[in-house]
């Protein structure tokens, strides 16, 4: 699958979409798919602060149990509420419906620090 070029990427394997002030994260396919299938999300309350670099959740499969790290600063603002009762979207569609939260951020030139597509595929080596 190809690396979505309307965001950013970190090296932890999250992407971060930005719109507006916003910015939408989930986990990479690659990740996805390293994580093979995952059961369990746990992830942050609406209003419940973040730094870039810094855990905001957790995933959870079959194979291992991986930290969620954000690649800015600001606050949880919506969580994808359908993750709770069909962790599966992630490794469906990891890059749509499998989302995982949204920040609004303090500071957007943070997006500035993370990866571009281009570095992210180099990082799996599809590039």
């Amino acid at each position: 699958m190809p690396v979505p070029r309307d965001r950013r990427y970190s090296r932890t394997h999250e992407w971060h979409q930005p719109s507006d002030g916003v910015v939408t994260v989930g986990i990479t396919k690659f990740a996805a798919d390293e994580l093979t299938d995952i059961t369990y999300v746990d992830l942050p309350s609406p209003g419940t602060p973040v730094k870039a670099g810094e855990r905001f959740g957790e995933v959870e499969s079959v194979k291992a149990t991986s930290e969620l790290y954000s690649g800015v600063t600001g606050r949880i603002i919506e969580v994808n509420a359908n993750l709770s009762g069909a962790p599966e979207l992630v490794n469906s569609d990891p890059f749509g419906a499998g989302w995982m939260v949204r920040i609004a951020m303090d500071n957007p030139a943070e997006l500035e620090a993370l990866l571009s597509p281009e570095e992210y595929e180099k990082l799996i080596g599809q590039a």
